[in-house]
Formats: structure tokens, sequence, C-alpha cells
């Protein structure tokens, strides 16, 4: 027991002669709750100086008085249900007596004062009876701000957690080795400061709003309109904000709560436009029409981290958003090009058909000799009356790999986007942003894609240049917000020129002033990413965020052209007096000008971006950025090490011009007992005070109905939450959770979560429970522990 709760140092215990010495001892970081905490004792059962008869007698002796207190127990149950007329069904047995035992703890200690104390120790470990009055008593005493009198300090941020909902098991995970990190810091006498936070998370809040809006009220944002919508999504925000709030404090978080942040408060807002305006007056912010992540579902480009990928060995029908029928996917299908002027045909394939409309040119290898005589040729396209030129491509195509030619969509695909810029080949986007093709697919405009998909197979076949459809193993891209099948499409946006902050980033770890832990696989990972990194994306068509502050310019109502067109500014003020220097040139007046904002949003990850330095107060040379920045340590999941940790890095440094911080702790994954993601669709998304507290399976699904799932989800859901928890969750109790689930990182592999683990160690703090409660008894009413350590015999200090 002691070797896991407290270190050699915290505590002295000699076991001699059946004479027991203790002292007081320091906690395990991990725990929460200390009500019997100022007093250690064991018992040593096995004493090797009892002779074999006196081991008897004593487990003899033992065995009555623990038979005695059962009976007692009984007898004081019976009483109490014949006064309050709470007699156990039958049946009930077991369950309904530890049932009324738990009702029995009334916490009479007001609020923010220290606990009273003047119970006497429960019969069994009841954990809202140990952790009640603790945490408010902390809160109002303090303990959770820094003592900047101390010399040391130690400082951490929050990552903080998305207002998209409750948090679950994997922020329990987080919140729980952080905490651990703060109180033995603070326990070392350190200036320790732990900030809190959340996080607006643009897309995800958007998304789940708009679900409640349709499933609740049968309307969208745009019945609304952006001003009442935002309304709406902040009234969402402050729910679950407070509802996360609550959740840390249950778990034990010893925040300073008066320092809690918002992403999209009025000072984090100024920092995020502060950070954009910086950057783009240092030429790293810059607008190009590039290939996005885009979701017809959400009108919207999302990031690499909302899409998923799964993979498909053959032929498959997905539901996907818009559609009333499955659509198939992993399938090739091979079709012909003519050769201009001639009867020859070139054979190309592709698991995407559809897209063949926006075919601007035909790829073969230089070195292919099947085609060398049709090099400089064209080939006529089917649907668009016009004809594509036939390329040469070493980095595209392969020679060995089926026909041997290639398709090229440079609007729709990130490789023949590469192949169209070395060639100089037309973009030509064909799609709507709601998944319509466009004027530029002639016959097909207006049609949904996939509806095209089998349009264009069918015509084809007709024309007679349908030449093999077979099965086709492929990775798909999925929006992991709306299920939806991400196209890539050509879109003009905001990027950041990433090169040379990455190069800082790159040095920073390499040269030690960042060190990851563990270092391996991590800075591999690291030197992959930032090695290879290319212009981030950072424009987003949602409503909920933070609004771009660029400015459109038009001069007599006619917009400048994309590129060029735009100016940047804190404010409208500022920005209209950069664009009159900007254009007021060859007989332009300011008052020909008119600015309008864009409409898009940026990119969660950029406000997360400058987490550490906004939350200080930054631009501001604030009394908290002077004294707590840079931070100490970052303790995060290892999944978003280069979405948000290295952004951190580059953004901080090339703004404040110091690293964030100077050690990264990269914990593993939560996922459910049988290695499965944590999903809400597959019912095992846990929150942390129903392990906690304890819940019913009813109580389960009533959780799940109150949710945005469908009615398929919510019955694969309930499904999946019987097979797990059949007979619900059982009361834990913090401490108990906390202990298995830090128990479970230590292993350094994803962890599989059984909830039956947290229960034994629940059962584990009865043990100890009653093995402090055995010796309390034994020692007496006026024992007091020493107050040093003494060594006993002759035993040396270094022994």
């Amino acid at each position: 027991i002691f070797r896991r709760l407290v270190t050699p140092r915290s505590c002295s215990l000699f076991l001699r002669n059946r004479s027991l010495r203790v002292t007081p001892f320091i906690p395990h970081p991990t725990f929460t709750s200390y009500r019997y905490c100022n007093t250690a004792f064991i018992n040593d059962m096995e004493n090797a100086d009892l002779t074999p008869e006196q081991k008897a007698e004593l487990r003899k002796q033992q065995k009555a008085q623990k038979k005695a207190e059962k009976e007692a127990r009984k007898k004081r149950a019976k009483a109490g249900n014949k006064q309050t007329g709470n007699a156990p069904a039958k049946g009930q047995g077991k369950r309904a007596k530890d049932i009324r035992l738990k009702t029995v703890f009334e916490n009479k200690t007001p609020k923010g004062e220290k606990k009273i104390m003047e119970e006497p120790m429960r019969e069994k470990y009841d954990p809202p009876a140990v952790e009640a009055a603790w945490y408010d008593w902390w809160s109002a005493k303090g303990y959770f701000k820094p003592d900047t009198t101390k010399p040391e300090k130690f400082v951490m941020v929050i990552p903080p957690p998305n207002v998209t909902g409750a948090l679950h098991m994997g922020h329990a995970l987080t919140n729980s080795i952080q905490d651990a990190l703060v109180r033995w810091h603070r326990m070392s006498g350190r200036c320790t400061l732990w900030v809190p936070g959340t996080d607006h998370a643009g897309i995800a809040t958007q998304s789940v709003v708009e679900k409640r809006l349709a499933k609740e009220r049968s309307i969208t944002r745009h019945d609304l309109g952006r001003e009442a919508f935002n309304k709406e999504v902040m009234n969402w925000k402050d729910e679950y904000r407070t509802r996360i709030v609550s959740q840390l404090k249950r778990i034990g978080s010893s925040l300073d709560w008066d320092r809690e942040a918002f992403t999209m408060d009025d000072n984090f807002s100024n920092a995020v436009v502060e950070a954009f305006v910086r950057l783009f007056d240092d030429n790293l912010i810059f607008r190009d029409n590039r290939l996005v992540n885009w979701s017809c579902a959400l009108q919207s480009t999302i990031s690499d981290l909302e899409v998923d990928h799964i993979e498909l060995t053959g032929k498959k029908k997905l539901k996907v958003p818009g559609y009333d029928r499955m659509v198939e996917f992993g399938e090739m299908i091979h079709f012909a090009y003519k050769v201009e002027g001639s009867d020859e045909e070139v054979i190309v394939a592709t698991t995407r058909i559809e897209t063949m409309v926006g075919d601007t040119g035909v790829a073969v290898h230089p070195k292919d000799e099947r085609y060398t005589h049709l090099h400089g040729k064209r080939v006529v396209h089917p649907f668009r009356n016009t004809t594509i030129p036939i390329v040469l491509d070493d980095q595209l195509v392969k020679m060995e790999f089926g026909t041997g030619a290639v398709k090229v969509t440079p609007a729709h695909d990130p490789n023949d986007y590469m192949c169209g810029k070395r060639n100089n080949l037309e973009f030509i986007n064909i799609l709507n942003d709601d998944g319509t093709f466009n004027e530029n697919a002639g016959k097909y405009n207006g049609q949904l894609r996939y509806n095209v998909r089998y349009a264009i197979i069918a015509d084809l076949e007709e024309m007679g240049l349908l030449k093999k459809r077979e099965g086709h193993s492929m990775m798909l891209g999925i929006c992991s917000r709306s299920g939806d099948i991400i196209e890539p499409v050509l879109k003009p946006q905001w990027w950041v020129n990433c090169e040379d902050m990455a190069k800082d980033a790159l040095d920073a770890v390499e040269n030690g002033d960042v060190q990851l832990i563990p270092p391996t696989p991590h800075q591999s990972t690291w030197k992959n990413y930032l090695g290879n990194i290319q212009p981030w994306c950072i424009s987003r068509q949602l409503w909920w965020g933070h609004r771009i502050p660029a400015y459109r310019v038009s001069i007599n109502g006619n917009e400048v052209e994309d590129s060029n067109g735009w100016v940047v500014g804190r404010s409208e003020e500022e920005a209209r007096k950069n664009a009159e220097k900007k254009f007021c040139v060859d007989g332009v007046t300011a008052d020909q000008l008119t600015l309008s904002q864009d409409e898009d949003v940026l990119d969660t990850w950029f406000s997360s971006g400058i987490f550490p330095i906004g939350v200080f107060g930054w631009p501001n040379e604030t009394e908290d950025l002077k004294k707590f920045y840079p931070t100490s340590l970052l303790e995060t999941g290892k999944d978003i090490l280069f979405f948000w940790v290295m952004r951190m890095v580059m953004m901080c440094k090339k703004l404040t011009g110091q690293l964030p911080f100077s050690q990264v702790f990269l914990h593993t994954m939560v996922r459910d007992a049988h290695g499965r993601k944590m999903s809400k669709s597959l019912g095992n998304v846990i929150d942390p005070v129903n392990v906690i507290e304890g819940v019913t399976l009813d109580n389960l699904g009533t959780i799940l109905e109150s949710g945005n799932l469908s009615a398929t989800e919510i019955k694969k859901a309930k499904a999946g939450q019987r097979q797990d928890f059949p007979k619900g969750i059982s009361e834990c109790g913090t401490d108990a959770m906390r202990f298995s689930i830090c128990s479970y990182s230590s292993q350094g592999t994803d962890i599989n979560l059984d909830i039956h683990k947290v229960v034994s160690v629940r059962n584990f703090c009865n043990k100890l429970w009653n093995a402090i409660r055995f010796g309390l008894t034994n020692l007496g009413d006026n024992y007091q522990p020493e107050s040093e350590i003494k060594l006993l015999g002759n035993e040396s200090p270094e022994e």
C-alpha cells in the first residue's frame, strides 16, 4: 500500500515485535481527498515473532470480531428500516442494503468552509462522504492560486476542452495527470499556476448546433441568419462551458478559476486579430487559389484533423448525406478517350468517374514506348465538345500500372493538381459548394455529384467508350462532423507560409530547447511533419468563429482581382487607411473605395495556436504575461502533436520570440474495452461523472436520447451500452477513477478502458479504508504520531 501511495522520505514505518510506529505522510498527488490521511498505519499480521499457534489464535479472534460486526450492522439496518419504512423489497438483498448505507451521509459543511470532521469514521469506504466539501474549501482558501513569493515556478495551461459537449474519459485522463503534476509541484514549494479555459471549436460546435436545430425545430442556420444563429451557438456554449467547469471541479482539477479563458472572449479575440495582422504584415499570410478538403454537407473547408480515412478492399455501398440511395465506392471504371483525327483510343481508369467531366489532360510516361507516337497529340473529350492534350509526366505515371495512361483533373485531385502545374494544364472547377455540378459540367449542370457518376457510366456505355468495371481497393476520406465524402476542390483561401516557423520549431527540439516526453516515436513524427510542411489553409466557410480581419476592396463598385484586392486591419478604420495607401493612385480617390469584410472565419487551430500567450493577455504587456510566460510544461494527448502542439511552438515563437514551454508530455489515447475509438454512435463514450457517482443502464440510454443522434444511431448505441454496461456503472469515486486511468497511462500504449478495473481500484480504496480504520481502533484515542523520523536498531541513515 505505502509503496503505491507515498515516497520513502515522506513516511517511516517500522514493525518490530508487534509494535507499530508511524509518522504523518504526504499522499500521492493522484489522490484528491484525504479524509484520514494525516495518520498512516499498517498492522503486520504475519510478524515473524509470532508462533504458529499465536497466529492461529489471532485469526480466530479476528474472524469472531468480523462476525460480530456483521450482526451489529444487520441489527442497525433493520432498526433503521422500521423507523423509515424503507424495508428492501424481496430479491433486492445486498444491493438494497448498500443503497441505504450510501444515503446515510449528509454533508453538513457550509460551502467554502473546512470540512466538519465530527462524524465517526464510516464502516465502509464511501466516496461521497470522503470527497465532500474539500474542493470548495481549497478554492475558498485560494490554494489553487500562485504564490508569487516563491522563487521557483511551475506553470501549465490546460488543453482547452471544446464546448461541443461534455467531457469524456479522455479528458479525465488528461486532467488527472495534469492535476497530479500541479499538486506535486505545489506541495514541493513552487509558485504553481494551472490556467483553465475552453475552446470555441468552430466547425465542431456549429455542426452540433445545426443538428440540434434540425432535430428539435426543423430549421437551418440560413433560416435564422448569421446573427441569430450565433446567439443560438453562444447559448450552447454557455450551457456546456458551465457543465465542463462542473466536471473539471468534480474530477478534482486544482485550476485557478479566476484566470479562466475562452477562445472567443474579447481579450482573446483581440489577440487573434493581432496575430493575423502581424503575420500578414510579415508576408507569412497570403491569399491563393489551391486545393482544399471540401465538405459539401457543411459547405466548408475542413482541416486534415476532421477527415477520417477508411480503407475499402473492393466494392462497398455507403450512406452519403443528401442521397436517398446508397452510393457504391471501391470500383475502378475503365473508359477510353479517342485520339483526335483517328480511331485510336487511349484507355484510362478511375474510381471517381464523375470527375472526368473536369479532365484537362491525359498523362503518359515519357519513356513508355507504347505512347511515343502520341507525344504532342490530343484526345477528344466526349462531353465538353473540345480536345485535351496528351502530356508527358514521369512523376504522376507509373508505366507498369494499368494501361500506363492517366486522366488528369487538376482542380479536383492533389496529385493531378501538381501535374497540372508542371504541364501548364487548364484548371476547371466542376463542383458547386453544395455538391451539385456547375455550368462547367455541361449537360450535368445542377445534378448531384454521385447522380452524375451513374449518369456518366450509362452515357459512356451508350457511346461505346466504357471498357471495364471491377472492384478495387481505395482510401476514402470522410468528414468526421457530417459523414460526407470529402471532395478536393480548388478554392481561393487564406494560407500561412509555415516554412521559416517550422524550421525554428525543428531546431527547438533538436537543440533540446523543447523536450518531447517520451522522445520515441514523437521526435521522428515532429521531424517528418515539420521537415515536409506545406502552406496551412486557415479559411473556414462558417459563421461561428473569429471572422477574418481582411476586407475586399471595390473601386467604383467593381471588385479588384481576388489575389490583389484585399487589405487587412485590426479594425475597419485601419483597413480603410491601408486601402487608401494601396489603391488611391492614378486618380483613384478615397470616396471611390468600398470595403467588405471576408465572410469566412479562421481555422480553430489558428486561435488555439496562441493559447499559451492569449490567456495571459498578449499582445498587451500584462503582469501575468511577464510573470508566467513562457510556461513550464504542456501535457496533452499524442494525437494532436502536429495539429496543436507544433502550431503553438511555431506561432508563439514567431509572435513573442520565446518558446511557449520547455517540455511536452504526451499521454496515450483512451479507447473502450474492445480497443475501439470512443464514439457516441457506438455508445461507448463515458462521462467521468458517471464513473464517479455511478449511473444505471436506463439513465445511460436517456443521456443518448438527449443528444443529436438519429433513431438508428441511438438503437445501435444502446445495444453497445447493454453489452458493455449491462448493470450500469457502479459508483467508484474520484480517487478510484483517477488512480485507475493514471495506472493505465503508465503502460505507454493506448488505453483499452475497462470499467471493471476502476471498480477494482475502488475496492482497493475500501481495503485501505478498512486497514486504517482497524489501525485507528487499536491505536486508541490518545495516540499522537511522532513528528520526526527515527531509525530503530543499528540501521545507518544510508540504509
